[in-house]
């Protein structure tokens, strides 16, 4: 449920002049719902960031140009699929934490299928909270790692007011409602070996994140897929590293990307 101002951090550390684009997702902070949504399709984020980079990057760079993209958790996994559907639009990749999900065996499909009818039915919601005091303590119950002062200026784009004077969170309840399109590694492995741009993979010392991919090894053997890899791990950082060291994660990006321009 994470929202495009996380990154704020990071910029403030970069110590040259970019031009920085951090777009909220469909469903996310302040890009509202798609009408009549419940749930979310990968290939929709896909399509959104090409049309994107149509909008944005084109007036920028040139018809011609190549670009460069950084994304962190979904948005890694958004970022290494696109670079592997559109390979001549990226300069380079930085891939933060985004290691995709667990490969999805056949015959956990139908159970899947039953679960997103069920929760069609009866859909998830999320909390809401009495103060952007209780949003920013929110957070750092979410991660302890994160200072106060960043809790406190995250908590107005995590959150919305309501008008009954409570918060909720900035995102659509649907993506609560689980994806039955199964993941399939064999599929994504297609798109990363398409990825011909030098690709940065940074991983956080202590995240419990690739897990949710099958673990380390599993994490491991998928960074073999992708032909120009610099592997990156930040220390005493977790899963939210752009909010534990962001100057760290800053100095790693801005080295990789001046050395790798956009335009290539």
């Amino acid at each position: 449920m994470d929202v495009s101002a996380s990154f704020q951090f990071v910029v403030d550390e970069l110590q040259h002049d970019w031009h920085v684009l951090a777009p909220d997702w469909r469903g996310f902070g302040s890009t509202t719902a798609p009408a009549g949504a419940d749930c979310y399709w990968f290939p929709d984020y896909l399509a959104d960031l090409d049309l994107l980079l149509d909008a944005f990057a084109s007036e920028q760079a040139g018809e011609d140009k190549r670009v460069r993209i950084v994304g962190h958790s979904m948005g890694g996994n958004i970022a290494l699929l696109y670079a592997g559907v559109r390979p001549q639009r990226l300069a380079a990749l930085v891939n933060l934490e985004g290691y995709g999900m667990r490969d999805v065996a056949a015959d956990e499909v139908p159970g899947r299928y039953g679960r997103w009818i069920d929760e069609l039915k009866d859909p998830p919601g999320l909390r809401d909270y009495a103060s952007l005091d209780d949003v920013a303590r929110r957070l750092q119950h979410n991660n302890p790692r994160l200072r106060a002062d960043r809790a406190a200026f995250l908590a107005p784009h995590w959150a919305r007011p309501r008008p009954d004077g409570r918060y909720e969170l900035a995102a659509d309840a649907a993506h609560r409602i689980i994806n039955p399109v199964p993941y399939r590694w064999a599929d994504v492995a297609a798109c990363w070996k398409r990825i011909d741009c030098p690709v940065l993979w940074i991983d956080a010392a202590d995240s419990d994140a690739p897990r949710h991919a099958g673990g380390v090894d599993e994490v491991a053997r998928r960074v073999e897929h992708l032909a120009r890899v610099t592997v990156v791990r930040v220390a005493d950082a977790g899963h939210m590293l752009h909010h534990d060291q962001p100057r760290a994660v800053a100095q790693v990006i801005e080295d990789f990307l001046r050395r790798h321009p956009a335009g290539g």
